[in-house]
Parts: C-alpha cells; sequence; structure tokens
C-alpha cells in the first residue's frame, strides 16, 4: 500500500498486520460524526464536534509554557484552538483568513470555548483520509501510527480488494436465513459506516455487518474445536 515502508510495516507488525486482508479485519473501536458542521455558538464543554470557521487571529503566547492559540469565528461565535506543540509549517498554515474544518473535543476556557490538539485541514482541500460522507472510524493503534493514516491504509485496503478478491466461506442460503450481508459489504460498512448509521447500534456491536463478522469469528473457533 502507498506510504507503508519499512518502518510502519514494522509498527503495525506490532499490531499483528502484516497483509491487506489483517488491515481489513483489523476494526474500529468505535465510530464519530465527523460529516455534521456544529455552529461554533452551540459548543458545550464535553462535547466532540466537527467545527468549519475563518481563523481571525494567531499568536504564539507565552503564559506558563509556550503555545499557539488561533481563534476561529463562524458567524455565531468564536473558538480558540490551542496547539502546545507545532511546527514552522504549522504555524505559516495557521494565519488570519484561512478557512479551517477541525475536529476535537470542547472544553471551558479562560475566554470561552477551546480545542487542544483538534484535527484540522484546510476547508477546501480534499480529504485524504477519505472519511468525507461517512462516519468516522477510530482504531486501536500503536504508538507511531496516527489515526489518520490508519484510515488512510484502511481506506486503500478497501479500494485495492475487489467483490471477488475476498473469500466468502459462508454460503448465501445462510446470510440469507440469518440476515447478514456478505463479507465484503460487512467490511466496507464497518470500516466506513454512512451518516445515517445509527451510532448507538454501532457502539453496541448489533449492527447486521458486525453480527456477520462476530458469527464468522465464532463459527472459525467452533469449527476449529471440532476437527481437534
Amino acid at each position: 500500500l502507498k506510504g507503508v515502508g519499512p518502518t510502519l510495516a514494522k509498527r503495525l507488525s506490532r499490531l499483528g498486520i502484516e497483509s491487506v486482508a489483517d488491515l481489513l479485519f483489523w476494526l474500529p473501536t468505535r465510530y464519530e460524526d465527523r460529516t455534521h458542521i456544529v455552529p461554533i455558538g452551540s459548543l458545550r464543554p464535553g462535547m466532540r464536534a466537527a467545527v468549519e470557521g475563518t481563523i481571525e487571529l494567531a499568536e504564539v503566547v507565552f503564559r506558563g509554557r509556550r503555545s499557539l492559540l488561533v481563534r476561529l469565528s463562524d458567524g455565531t461565535g468564536f473558538l480558540t484552538l490551542r496547539f502546545f506543540h507545532f511546527s514552522g509549517a504549522q504555524q505559516a498554515q495557521l494565519v488570519r483568513g484561512a478557512r479551517l474544518r477541525c475536529f476535537g473535543e470542547v472544553r471551558r476556557g479562560k475566554h470561552g470555548p477551546e480545542i487542544v490538539h483538534p484535527e484540522y485541514k484546510d476547508a477546501g482541500a480534499p480529504d485524504k483520509q477519505a472519511v468525507e460522507g461517512a462516519l468516522t472510524p477510530i482504531y486501536p493503534v500503536t504508538e507511531g501510527v496516527q489515526q489518520g493514516r490508519f484510515r488512510n491504509l484502511t481506506a486503500q485496503a478497501l479500494a485495492a480488494v475487489g467483490d471477488g478478491e475476498l473469500a466468502d466461506w459462508l454460503p448465501a442460503e445462510i446470510q440469507r436465513e440469518l440476515k447478514l450481508p456478505g463479507l465484503r459489504e460487512a467490511l466496507q460498512f464497518v470500516h466506513r459506516p454512512p451518516p445515517d448509521a445509527r451510532l448507538a447500534e454501532l457502539e453496541a456491536g448489533r449492527h447486521p455487518a458486525q453480527r456477520r463478522l462476530a458469527f464468522e469469528e465464532l463459527l472459525a473457533q467452533q469449527l476449529s474445536l471440532r476437527r481437534l
């Protein structure tokens, strides 16, 4: 897959991921809805939300510790983005007049709501993580493998595997009887659920796509035990 060199391959191997199939079966533990933009004026402490606005002010301050403060406005209110660790390239990007889309957990700041180290991108740029129009999966990862990079890899893996390239061992009649989707469909759904998917159902693991994968795993265990 594009972007996987020796260093990243070694880090992925710590998770037991050494093939595209391994990657596809490394499932998200939860999801976040980043498809709906929340007005800044509606933000409350504790919310995890996606916002979009224009940078009104960006400055480096030294109040206890050095940090980059960015004030974002969308016409309904102001939000402070706080970065304790930042590079010169970030400073050059986060300038007055730039439009950002960002996501993170809102907390109560000295001058109103703020998000510390949000995930962000140019509001007009394409989403390189390939999750536009889908709920955002959150994966169990290891040190040195960021969520954004992992989502990019799963997007590549889904695109690389055609309908006939994954062996689906469940007979069609069993799938129909249990009302379960095919393997390719199930994997596509759990990695990129559509925005109208019910988060509560996903979090509880009750969606048919999740049940399909769980059924296959339990069946494999049962067959292995019977063979032994």
